[in-house]
């Protein structure tokens, strides 16, 4: 470990290892603040309609609501293991999803994003990269998928603050895979047919496995 010093009257370093709603902080707890007001909400599951339709669209920010479902999706995302958790997937059709995901740089990403927007690199500029991806709505399977190493989303906070949020390698294939959640499509739906009846396999094969890991994780949470 290396030391810093800091000069009397200066402010102290900033841990950039952790950056909250695209911001480094000085310092953050193993879990989200949110997750410990929150509540645990079933996770929906691939086939169920809510999925696979877009989301509206929130047009009304700084909600007691709005909160409400920010602190419960970190806490069921922590629950299920995730990194990322889209409000579709606890069954409410709106465009939001938080996220606690590293990247390839050990840096740790933390926050929510509202109404995202992607921009894509051009197809020129663009590298993919081909890695494994699971789903929370999809227990137990995990495919490999080609995305962007790269990406940028733009939307807003809880409060209607816009952000605009950079992600690269693992984090940004969360960014992508979230945002996909928005707009009704699931990892699935990049796979070949026969890929996907793979993936569907896994996921009957390892269900209740995931189900029970879950339910052992929220009562360590004391949720």
């Amino acid at each position: 470990m290396i030391a810093v010093s800091v000069r009397p009257g200066r402010p102290a370093p900033v841990d950039r290892r952790v950056r909250v709603q695209g911001e480094p902080v000085d310092g953050y707890p193993s879990l989200a603040p949110e997750a410990r007001r929150g509540s645990v909400r079933r996770i929906t599951e691939v086939g169920e309609e809510v999925l696979h339709r877009p989301c509206r669209e929130v047009t009304e920010f700084g909600t007691p609501e709005l909160a409400t479902l920010i602190d419960d999706l970190f806490l069921t995302m922590y629950v299920a293991d995730g990194c990322g958790l889209a409000a579709n997937q606890v069954g409410v059709a709106l465009r939001l999803f938080v996220y606690d995901c590293p990247d390839e740089s050990g840096v740790r990403h933390v926050g929510h994003l509202v109404n995202p927007v992607l921009d894509q690199p051009a197809p020129t500029a663009r590298h993919l990269l081909d890695d494994t991806e699971g789903c929370l709505s999809v227990p137990g399977a995990g495919m490999s998928v080609p995305r962007p190493d790269h990406t940028v989303a733009r939307g807003y906070d809880q409060h209607g603050n816009p952000l605009v949020i950079e992600g690269a390698d693992y984090f940004a294939r969360c960014l992508q895979h979230e945002t996909d959640h928005l707009y009704g499509h699931l990892y699935l739906d990049r796979l070949s047919k026969r890929d996907r009846r793979e993936a569907l396999r896994q996921m009957a094969d390892r269900r209740e496995e995931v189900f029970a890991r879950r339910a052992n994780k929220e009562a360590k949470l004391g949720r």
